[in-house]
């Protein structure tokens, strides 16, 4: 006889949420080009609270509270930060959080807090990974002021007239060394000039030979 064993292997059930557990879960980016953000925080709960608040924080460490919201069966109220512009919005199982005329300076890492005020125990979730919201600055918002082609025209005009006074002193300067080389010329001339009349020593002033007459040398008769 043959007899042929069959294991059954059953996956164990997934874990339960346990009671009094709140789970929150986020986009992980979100992208504002027009100053305008909507973050939504979804969230599951599955304890017997009946009073809660919900808050969105800025930074890595959750620093900054930008604004919260708080509900129980009958009412809600909600408050912002001064420094933001944001306004929080309960629909049943999320709350819907609005910034507007946010600045690229905002941008940062944004983190959903829910919490079970009352009745006690008091409940709370864990940190979730956030959402990245990155504000584009406009680099628009101020007309950029370009230079007109016509502009090019003083340029032109700037050239020209440069031509034109290089022109000039080039004549100017070649007419002055024109007027220098006649003005050596003529100084040559009168220097090649001389005065003909012949001189005597001075010592033969007491002889009897005219003025005018050249002196003899009586050293060419000497033997």
């Amino acid at each position: 006889i043959l007899q042929t064993s069959v294991f059954l292997t059953l996956s164990p059930p997934l874990p339960s949420l346990p009671e009094n557990k709140i789970l929150v879960a986020q986009r992980p980016l979100l992208t504002v080009a027009n100053k305008t953000a909507t973050l939504v925080c979804n969230y599951t709960y599955n304890g017997t609270g009946k009073e809660f608040r919900a808050s969105l924080h800025k930074g890595t460490d959750s620093a900054v509270e930008v604004c919260f919201i708080s509900w129980n069966t009958t009412k809600t109220s909600s408050n912002s930060n001064k420094e933001f512009n944001c306004q929080a919005i309960h629909d049943k199982d999320k709350v819907i959080f609005s910034l507007w005329n946010m600045s690229a300076s905002q941008t940062d890492i944004y983190f959903c807090k829910i919490e079970a005020m009352y009745p006690p125990p008091y409940v709370c979730n864990e940190k979730s990974n956030g959402t990245v919201i990155h504000v584009k600055g406009k680099m628009g918002n101020t007309p950029i002021q370009t230079q007109e082609p016509q502009s090019a025209i003083p340029l032109w005009i700037m050239v020209a007239v440069t031509g034109v006074l290089t022109f000039y002193s080039m004549l100017i300067t070649a007419v002055f060394i024109n007027y220098w080389q006649k003005s050596k010329k003529n100084m040559y001339h009168r220097s090649d000039y001389m005065n003909m009349t012949p001189r005597h020593p001075p010592y033969q002033k007491n002889k009897a030979y005219p003025s005018y007459a050249p002196t003899r040398d009586y050293t060419a008769y000497r033997s």
